[in-house]
Formats: C-alpha cells, sequence, structure tokens
C-alpha cells in the first residue's frame, strides 16, 4: 500500500500545484506556441517518471530505434492504467493519446490532456467518435504523433490475451499513411491492477515494432489492416512471455 499511497499523493499534489504552470504555459503558448507545447510534455514526462519511480518497475525496451522522427500511429495492447505512463514518458515528440471520453471532466488532468493534444473518444456515439477520428487525422498531418489502444478498452482477461480491434483507429495511418509502430507490452496488469489496490514491484517489456506504412501494404493486408497489426502485437507478446 505504501506505494499506492505515495503515487496518490505525488498525484494530487503535482495536479494542485501546476495551477499557475497553466497560466504561465497558456502566456508561453500566445507567443511560441511550439515551446509552450514542449515544455508541457517534459513537465508531464517528468511527472510520469517520478510516478514510475514510486513503483519501481523494472522496464525492458525493444526496439525503440525503430520510432521514426515523423509523426505516426502508435498502436498497442492494453491491459493497465500504466500503460500510458509506460509509453508517454518515453515519446520524443508531440504525442496526444486518445482517451475514453470520461477522463474530459476529471478537473486539471484533462487540463493537461488537452495541451498535450489528448482526444477524448466517445465510444457509445458514432458520429462523434468520427470527428474525434479526423481531428487525430489533422493533428497527424501536423505533425503530431497519436497513441491510441484500438481494443477500446483494457483487456481484463488472461495475460497474452488481446480483444479484437476496432477499426476506426486505423483510418488515422490510411487517410496520412504515417507510419504504423506496433507497441506490444508484457505484465503492465501486474503492476496494479492483479492486486489492486497494490502497486507491486515488477517487470515489464516494451517491444516497438518496425514501422508499417500501410501503402506499402498489398491490397489484402491493407483491407484487414486491424488485424495485420493485432497478429503482430500478439506474436511479440508471446515471444516476450519469458523475459517477465
Amino acid at each position: 500500500m505504501f506505494r499506492f499511497i505515495c503515487v496518490v499523493i505525488f498525484l494530487v499534489t503535482f495536479l494542485i500545484l501546476s495551477i499557475p504552470v497553466f497560466l504561465v504555459e497558456w502566456i508561453i503558448g500566445k507567443f511560441y506556441r511550439q515551446k509552450r507545447d514542449y515544455s508541457s510534455l517534459r513537465i508531464v514526462q517528468w511527472a510520469f517518471k517520478v510516478i514510475l519511480k514510486f513503483t519501481s518497475v523494472k522496464t525492458t525496451v525493444i526496439g525503440e530505434e525503430h520510432v521514426p522522427d515523423e509523426p505516426v500511429l502508435f498502436i498497442g495492447n492494453h491491459r493497465s492504467f500504466f500503460d500510458i505512463l509506460l509509453t508517454y514518458s518515453r515519446c520524443r515528440r508531440l504525442t496526444g493519446y486518445v482517451a475514453k471520453k470520461e477522463m474530459e471532466h476529471i478537473p486539471l488532468l484533462s487540463t493537461w490532456m488537452r495541451y498535450l493534444y489528448c482526444l477524448f473518444l466517445d465510444r457509445e456515439n458514432p458520429k462523434e467518435g468520427l470527428k474525434t477520428i479526423l481531428q487525430a487525422i489533422d493533428y497527424v498531418k501536423n505533425g503530431i504523433s497519436i497513441c491510441i489502444f484500438p481494443e477500446g478498452t483494457r483487456n481484463k482477461g488472461e495475460e497474452l490475451s488481446m480483444l479484437p480491434f476496432k477499426d476506426g483507429a486505423f483510418k488515422i495511418a490510411t487517410k496520412t499513411n504515417c507510419a504504423i509502430i506496433p507497441v506490444s507490452m508484457n505484465n503492465t496488469c501486474a503492476i496494479f491492477e492483479k492486486q489492486f489496490p497494490r502497486i507491486k514491484k515488477v517487470h515489464v517489456v516494451i517491444e516497438y515494432g518496425e514501422p508499417i506504412y500501410p501503402n506499402n501494404l498489398d491490397k489484402e493486408d491493407k483491407k484487414h489492416i486491424g488485424s495485420y497489426v493485432q497478429n503482430i502485437i500478439q506474436e511479440t507478446i508471446r515471444k516476450n512471455a519469458d523475459l517477465v
């Protein structure tokens, strides 16, 4: 419980103390938008790294060199709240995450998320969901990477299992031909979800796959691109199961 209490205290303190930071960032953004964007990115990454220090999680990262220095679509399997901290703390470029609509109503946290180009997806409203995907496409065209977990929710099944990928997420790549980067994560739910509310010191593995450019795929693979990417991630998490 000690680690959990430390994380909660730090998170609440960070959000409260960041209130004046929002004003500073807003002023900076009026004159130097890119500087504000990157300062916001580094501030949140610092906070995430501190939280990960509290968890004492050991992370093995494979293939990070595969991520090109250009806007990409990160596609990952999703089993833990910590998936976001583990991956976002490693982003070199501006990256917006697609989150569930409910997070838009969390005070202060949602403000940081908007500063960082995160999008809130209403899974119950297809029309609004399409607007979110179109906004993500626009972000990629303007140099901002997007990360989405296309299972649609956290998978609470057995380790190495995955929920079916939802195809809508892949329109972000097929409409822009940006690279898709498969992100395969092993053992992340063992940090917190397996023994809620305790946080446990564990070993997780993150592997970044080689870039997949939709226009370079054959017709059949492009038509079923969701299944194509999911199979890559499924094979990777099985391969890495013995590393944790």
